[in-house]
């Protein structure tokens, strides 16, 4: 996970990839920590990874985004790679009020990375910029 979380989140998703890799369950302890450490965000973001929102968006560059069906039906853009999540709630939040190290978005981006659970969608160049231009249009 190329993100900018503490390192005992990063040691929680770490250990959850493996858990789950061994037994395709996350055991108790580990969901009791991602409670403690991402608060409020950890149930409704196993929420979406259960409901398979997250899909990961590859263009034949390598460029990558995620996009998160949010409970509300809107399509969220998350960044990975910089932490980052369109929705109102991490502007608020996460970048505002510091209240949250992230999102349910974003946590569920890196729950469904851990658990293998994104959907893949592979797009060209040029769909991938509309879809990265279409979130700057929502926000203008």
């Amino acid at each position: 996970m190329d993100s900018t979380l503490p390192a005992v989140a990063e040691e929680l998703l770490k250990e959850i990839k493996k858990a789950f890799q061994e037994t395709s369950h996350v055991p108790d302890d580990l969901l009791l920590g991602l409670k403690f450490i991402f608060g409020p965000s950890a149930v409704p973001a196993l929420d979406l990874v259960d409901q398979r929102s997250v899909t990961r968006v590859m263009s034949p560059s390598g460029r990558t985004a995620y996009q998160v069906l949010g409970s509300s039906g809107k399509l969220y853009t998350c960044y990975s790679s910089c932490h980052f999540c369109t929705c109102p709630a991490f502007g608020f939040t996460v970048l505002q009020k510091s209240e949250s190290l992230l999102c349910k978005h974003i946590l569920a981006v890196y729950l469904s990375q851990a658990m293998g659970a994104c959907q893949e969608l592979c797009v060209s160049e040029e769909q991938l910029t509309s879809i990265l231009l279409a979130e700057e249009e929502d926000e203008g």
